[in-house]
């Protein structure tokens, strides 16, 4: 029986930023003033997000039932906070306020247009994310998730031009398409199956079910593909598509909110609906180990050929992504344990990049990898957080990312699988590959016989980085890859207390 507090803090968390909407619309032509909201509310979030965390590191749920089951359809719509929520919820809210500050120097500095509705929107994305954090059934999870799916849509689009509306276009076709074609008839399906039950509380939804090899597959898959954020292959086009988005939109999909959103749905799934005993009983788990594992390397090996600097963080995303579908998949406790870590770990890392990202276009405007040769010496903040953050997305100290990959990796080693171990270290070493040279080619550009820039044209004028708004995120959150490698207590507690509930 589980320990819980009904408390309705997880539902002032979700209205903090939604309730910023009509702030911002009502502020637009008082730009301070708007921006001054979307900073309030993300400082707000993330302190009911604060109040919640000692209830659940005294190993307590925080249940809020939002809205009663429907007449004949016995499932409401309820919030359930957990230590994986938790963890979810805390990277979400404080990169929220990073975000936000990076995106107001940003969208300042290429006075971009329609910054209304991009804040407008991005608060609402928000209030989706933290819903699917807090979702307590498969229901509310649904709900929420496609929620996002439409407030980032146009966020995607935000340049409405040709190119933007084909992204957009992309994007919510694979998005609500999976959706339709596989997650809806799966949860319909698991409410047949557990009798109208889907509340995460207490065992698996369909813990005691008895499924052969082929529809504990086929479920498991339809799950996967449905909750398409996950990056999957061959789901995973939507993601390099939607690269054609502001460079704060492009933080917020990688490391915030949309694809966070889509590994975590996958890890509720399998801890959740199916439960480690009935995967591993059947061994359905290692279908979608394997497609972990083939999406990780291809992955990894696209980023390599990419000359678009966002486009290769992109592809090195699904990658990524990837590590933590296949390590909760692996069904061990330390690769669960590896996954939950990874998805604060590629957020705080992946964040960088972008941000670095933006910064570069914003100072330079460039956007090619074959053009930063050198720029190290003109933007040193940036490229040094930038050689930080990589440190975190490769998994190399000192960064949290190395506490992550050595989870995933040593729970590969006690489940068995050396294969998938292999798949991991391959992996890390072409993340080192696509990474590792832009810093070394920004501090350290080839030269020829007479002292020149090899390939480029690039003349050093004096240090000329981005507007402040945009280099302190980075920042910040380069120093935050660095600080969780020294003080990952929070984390790992958090970790334990998850992996603990959903252990045989």
């Amino acid at each position: 029986m589980e320990n819980t507090v009904n408390s309705l803090l997880p539902v002032w968390a979700c209205l903090a930023s939604l309730l910023a909407v009509p702030l911002i619309v009502i502020f637009r032509k008082e730009i301070f003033l708007r921006e001054m909201s979307t900073l309030l509310a993300g400082v707000v979030k993330l302190g009911f997000v604060l109040m919640m965390l000692p209830i659940i590191l005294e190993g307590k749920t925080i249940v809020t039932e939002l809205v009663p089951g429907i007449s004949g359809i016995n499932v409401p719509i309820v919030f359930r906070v957990d230590a994986l929520g938790m963890i979810f919820a805390l990277v979400a809210s404080s990169l929220w306020i990073a975000t936000s500050i990076y995106a107001i120097g940003y969208m300042r500095g290429l006075n971009e247009h329609s910054q209304t509705r991009f804040f407008a929107f991005f608060a609402l994305s928000l209030s989706a994310t933290l819903g699917v954090a807090f979702a307590g059934n498969l229901l509310t999870l649904y709900l929420f998730y496609e929620m996002l799916s439409l407030s980032t849509w146009p966020l995607v689009t935000h340049h409405q031009d040709k190119e933007a509306r084909g992204g957009g276009r992309t994007y919510l076709s694979y998005l609500l398409g999976t959706s339709v074609a596989f997650a809806i008839p799966a949860i319909l399906f698991t409410y047949l199956k557990a009798d109208g039950d889907l509340s995460f509380s207490g065992p698996a939804i369909l813990a005691g079910s008895d499924m052969g090899f082929l529809p504990a597959v086929l479920l498991l898959l339809a799950f996967a593909f449905g909750f398409s954020k996950a990056g999957l292959m061959p789901f995973h086009s939507w993601l390099p598509g939607a690269m054609v988005a502001p460079t704060p939109v492009s933080a917020l999909l990688h490391a915030v909110a949309v694809v966070k959103v889509g590994v975590f749905c996958v890890i509720r799934v399998v801890t959740g609906v199916f439960g480690i005993d009935l995967l591993g009983k059947f061994g359905a788990n290692l279908v979608l180990c394997w497609i972990a594992a083939f999406t990780v390397i291809v992955s990894s090996l696209i980023a390599l050929s990419q000359d678009n600097l966002k486009r290769r963080l992109a592809f090195s995303t699904i990658g990524q992504l990837s590590y933590i579908v296949l390590g909760v998949a692996l069904l061990h406790e330390l690769a669960i344990k590896g996954s939950v870590l990874h998805i604060a770990a590629h957020a705080v890392g992946k964040i960088t990049l972008f941000f670095c990202a933006g910064a570069i276009f914003v100072a330079t405007g460039k956007k090619y990898i074959s053009q930063m040769a050198g720029l190290g010496k003109q933007m040193p903040f940036t490229f040094a957080a930038f050689f930080l953050g990589s440190l975190g997305v490769i998994g190399l100290p000192p960064s949290i990312g190395l506490i992550s990959k050595f989870h995933l990796l040593l729970g590969a080693a006690e489940a068995g699988q050396v294969a998938l171990m292999v798949v991991f270290l391959i992996s890390t070493i072409l993340n080192a590959a696509y990474f590792l040279p832009i810093s070394y080619e920004a501090f350290f550009p080839k030269k020829d016989s007479e002292g020149d820039l090899v390939n480029t044209k690039f003349q050093w004028s004096g240090v000329k980085e981005a507007p402040l708004a945009c280099v302190i995120p980075l920042c910040v959150t380069a120093s935050l890859t660095v600080g969780l490698f020294f003080f990952p207590g929070l984390l790992l507690e958090l970790a334990d207390l998850f992996v603990g509930s959903v252990k045989p």
